[in-house]
């Protein structure tokens, strides 16, 4: 039985490894045909009316800096509005928008102030609640910890006037505080690998592409014909994404939109965020798994089971191998291929250092001695950091979604930091 269990472990992780490869070669051709190219331009007597939405819950320490970038764009002033909605806060939010709006009033800036009783019930709901009184023909979303680059918007929306089968475009994001501790190297490396690889890759290998939740354009009459956002939904971007995919319509993934957003400091607010992650997308998973056997969704069953494998089988996978490692270094038990597997390992830990020091290459500063540092130690601490994380998401949604024992339809709070 135990050999069996590192068979299958060593088998799957080195399946995934592969995928994943691919999707970083592939990821960085995507990276050399977009840096030949010259950017998206934008007509500025063309240029569509956008509604910007903030959805905030107690964003008081860095809902100002937001809204002043998003006010800042290098876009017709004229042709866009700010929607702030501040969800069923109890900090100095409101206080705060109200004199930013005293010291903008010849601005398209809004503010929409909602309580437990029309508000309260998480970011889908109040993404709901802000369409009802946006404009725009593009709609844009942008979290409230986030500080966009003038021309971010400006890149989205000429990009997705370059093609009528672009239904979303999307953009990058980057960690804002890296440099805090080792864990948000750890993030910092993560979000970069994740965009060139998962991102880039999937959308050169497949043309898919996933809505990361923030800093990305969508047509106004997408979000009418699908009914909004779910609410049910914790992880809105993946959920929204697939019903994209199936009316017919592509993602593209423009890297030159740039947000630098804040992440996490400390593990306890990392498990939490990375948690509610982990619940939101088992949802998706579950609620889509059957458009696997359904001929209008070819487009995304690749994604289908590149997500049911990473929070299925590279879960199980890992915590197979985890408990053979334990109980052989206990002397409990004695597997019989130990050259295979520990032969394999090594070469899975060099290739999974060069394949993500390669994804994270692309970005200016970022090739450097110190990060494969970061990498080695990510292959050997975030990966059981995840594993945790993964297991109790999944613990979570079986408890709040099979048992009903807890409502999900809530703000999962992340902590802001000055």
């Amino acid at each position: 039985m135990w050999d069996a269990m590192v068979i299958f472990s060593t088998t799957v992780i080195w399946t995934l490894l592969l995928v994943s490869i691919a999707l970083v070669v592939a990821g960085y051709i995507y990276y050399l045909k977009w840096a030949s190219k010259p950017l998206p331009e934008l007509n500025d007597q063309d240029a569509p009316f956008v509604s910007i939405m903030v959805p905030a819950h107690n964003e008081g320490i860095v809902i100002v800096k937001t809204v002043q970038a998003l006010l800042n764009f290098n876009y017709p002033h004229d042709r866009y509005e700010v929607i702030v909605i501040n969800d069923n806060s109890d900090d100095d939010s409101a206080d705060l928008l109200a004199a930013l709006q005293r010291k903008n009033p010849t601005r398209n800036f809004k503010v929409i102030n909602t309580d437990n009783i029309t508000g309260g019930k998480g970011k889908s709901n109040a993404l709901n609640i802000g369409f009802k009184s946006a404009i725009g023909d593009v709609i844009a979303i942008y979290d409230a910890d986030n500080t966009p680059e003038p021309n971010a918007l400006r890149y989205l929306v000429a990009e997705l006037q370059q093609n009528d089968e672009y239904g979303t475009v999307i953009g990058k994001f980057r960690t804002r505080n890296k440099d805090v501790n080792l864990l948000t190297r750890f993030i910092n490396v993560e979000t970069l690998s994740f965009q060139w690889m998962a991102q880039a890759g999937r959308s050169q290998m497949f043309k898919l592409c996933t809505i990361p939740g923030t800093n990305f354009v969508v047509r106004r009459s997408i979000i009418e014909a699908i009914g909004g956002w779910d609410e049910k939904a914790l992880a809105e971007d993946t959920e929204i994404s697939f019903r994209i995919y199936k009316m017919g319509y592509r993602i593209k993934f423009q890297p030159a939109a740039v947000t630098w957003e804040q992440e996490p400091q400390t593990v306890d607010v990392w498990f939490r965020q990375r948690t509610r992650w982990v619940k939101g997308n088992i949802y998706v998973i579950v609620k889509n798994v059957k458009l696997l056997f359904d001929p209008t969704a070819k487009r995304i069953r690749f994604d289908i089971f590149y997500f049911l494998s990473t929070y299925f089988l590279l879960l199980t996978a890992l915590l197979m191998s985890d408990i053979v490692f334990v109980m052989s270094v206990s002397g409990y038990v004695h597997v019989t291929v130990p050259g295979f597997s520990n032969s394999l390992w090594l070469l899975a830990v060099i290739l999974y250092v060069l394949s993500v020091f390669v994804s994270i290459t692309t970005e200016k500063g970022e090739m450097k001695w110190g990060n494969i540092l970061v990498i080695i130690a990510m292959y050997i601490i975030y990966t059981q950091m995840w594993l945790i994380v993964a297991l109790k998401g999944m613990y979570l949604y079986i408890k709040e979604s099979v048992f009903h024992l807890e409502s999900s339809t809530k703000w999962y709070k992340t902590q802001r930091y000055k």
